[in-house]
């Protein structure tokens, strides 16, 4: 398809074009004057920090944000879309960081959602649950598509989503950090797919804060940094260590490290165990755990997806009742039989979807506060005494903007995260359990998350880190338990470990 220029030439029709996009919340410019280009069987990668305003111009393409300055233009012709349907409708699909599942009905219907199947105006359950087993296993997906969605592992449940705007037709679509919750096979997989949509003419926007993922699936990269795009190069021309500094500019060199370099472990095996597990299992999720958790230590868990440490994690917060074996805290047996008890033993437990534990459309302060209400008063509220408590924990950890009044939904990413561990760091800790803390970060926040994890270490609280992302582990355990089908396959203390040499023990 070509469109004429002014001056008589033809030129390709790009897929899609913004022009001079700006879009402010609440007075506080999130886009300034942006354009960007997607052309036809592309991949283009978008990075940048938290706050740069990437996921911002993509919720203008798939219609969630209405109100922007500025032209898109699809397939040459102005549009401006009023809602997500309207978007989709025009062959723009998006997945975003922040699944959309609907937890409560089958795997067919999610990938379904508003598109099912009918014979004789009677939805043909036959055909939805075959179509989506079909969908799905062309993603290397083996799942009962009768399950129930919400009762499927959050990085499962990602995939189901991929298969759904993948296989819903769209000509273009959008991905928000895809990968954050998949396994190195599964992302390979999705990579396979990801080209073949390509091949197919179809366009691709790839959003993460995983660089080497973007510069193995991206055929083309652009840079945001303070609501601007600041460049879009090839990707043959390009390097992580030049994708870095245009992220963040001078001093990249350490930040790249902590992705790529090995790291010198340094466990603490005379300080005092808080924490212990014994021969602990449950079901198929997870059978025979015995470790140790010391005062002044980060305890690194690291697995593939659905090898059981999610499920652990649960386990030492009382949010999953293991079937055998038992927990022991500073030497005296406990079983937990709820959430409740293992607060009130000092267990403290952040889970890898943050929409499960916080209130978007409340301020900052009562997210923080919420932990401690039963400390702060029994009979009624105390604005102001929760707003002390979160302005002391909004400065520890440099939360930005530094307002407690803020509401949550309009903070970036990373500081939601950091107010997910403020809620708990207001209440008497003594294990803080992490899981995959640093997910959908940016490398900046990232490195603030393992500035705060170290700094609560160094205080003597200890801690356990559980994730699927090697760089995680790496940048704040002193020790590391490998997790292999539900059980611990290696141990690595007081030597030096690589990203290789744990996925090779995984």
């Amino acid at each position: 398809m070509t469109e004429s220029t002014n001056n008589g030439d033809t030129q390709p029709v790009a897929r899609l074009k913004m022009e001079g996009i700006s879009k402010s919340f609440g007075g506080v410019a999130a886009l300034r004057e942006v354009d960007f280009e997607l052309r036809e069987g592309e991949v283009h990668g978008l990075v940048g920090e938290n706050g740069a305003g990437k996921s911002t111009m993509m919720k203008i393409i798939a219609g969630v944000h209405t109100g922007y300055t500025g032209r898109m233009l699809l397939d040459g012709k102005q549009v401006h879309f009023h809602s997500a349907r309207d978007a989709l409708d025009a062959g723009i699909g998006m997945v975003h960081q922040e699944l959309s599942i609907v937890p409560d009905l089958s795997v067919a219907e999610n990938v379904y959602l508003g598109k099912q199947p009918t014979r004789n105006g009677v939805v043909d359950w036959k055909a939805m649950r075959e179509g989506a087993k079909r969908q799905l296993e062309m993603l290397g997906i083996n799942v009962d598509p009768r399950a129930t969605m919400g009762s499927l592992p959050i990085g499962l449940q990602q995939l189901i989503e991929l298969a759904r705007v993948i296989y819903s037709g769209a000509r273009i679509i959008i991905l928000d950090e895809p990968t954050s919750a998949l396994s190195p096979p599964e992302v390979r997989r999705l990579f396979e797919v990801l080209r073949g949509v390509r091949a197919s003419g179809r366009s691709i926007v790839f959003i993460s804060h995983f660089l080497d993922d973007i510069l193995e699936i991206s055929d083309t990269v652009t840079i945001f940094r303070n609501g601007k795009r600041v460049a879009t190069q090839p990707v043959p021309a390009i390097d992580k260590s030049w994708v870095i500094e245009q992220m963040i500019g001078l001093g990249h060199e350490d930040l790249e490290e902590s992705y790529t370099g090995a790291i010198a472990l340094d466990s603490k095996p005379a300080a005092p165990i808080v924490l212990a597990t014994r021969d602990l299992a449950s079901g198929r999720a997870f059978t025979d755990v015995s470790l140790e958790v010391r005062a002044g230590e980060v305890l690194g868990i690291y697995g593939f997806m659905g090898c059981g440490q999610l499920e652990l994690a649960r386990a030492l917060f009382g949010k999953v009742k293991p079937d055998a074996g038992g927990l022991v805290i500073e030497g005296k047996p406990v079983r937990f039989k709820n959430t409740a008890q293992a607060r009130r033993a000092g267990i403290a437990f952040v889970p890898e979807s943050r929409r499960s534990m916080l209130f978007y459309h409340e301020p900052v302060y009562k997210n923080v506060s919420i932990s401690s209400l039963g400390r702060i008063s029994r009979l009624w509220l105390k604005p102001a005494v929760e707003r002390g408590i979160a302005e002391t924990q909004v400065k520890a950890l440099n939360i930005k903007p530094a307002k407690v009044k803020a509401l949550l939904g309009g903070l970036s990413g990373g500081n939601q995260q950091k107010v997910a561990l403020a809620k708990w760091l207001a209440y008497p800790t003594k294990v803080l359990v992490l899981s995959e803390p640093t997910r959908g970060m940016d490398v900046g926040a990232k490195d603030d998350v393992v500035k705060i994890v170290r700094g609560l270490r160094d205080q003597g609280m200890a801690v356990v880190v559980v994730s699927a992302e090697p760089e995680t582990v790496l940048s704040l355990a002193d020790r590391i338990v490998v997790m292999k089908k539900g059980r611990i396959v290696k141990e690595f203390a007081s030597e030096t470990i690589s990203k290789d040499r744990l996925l090779e023990a995984a």
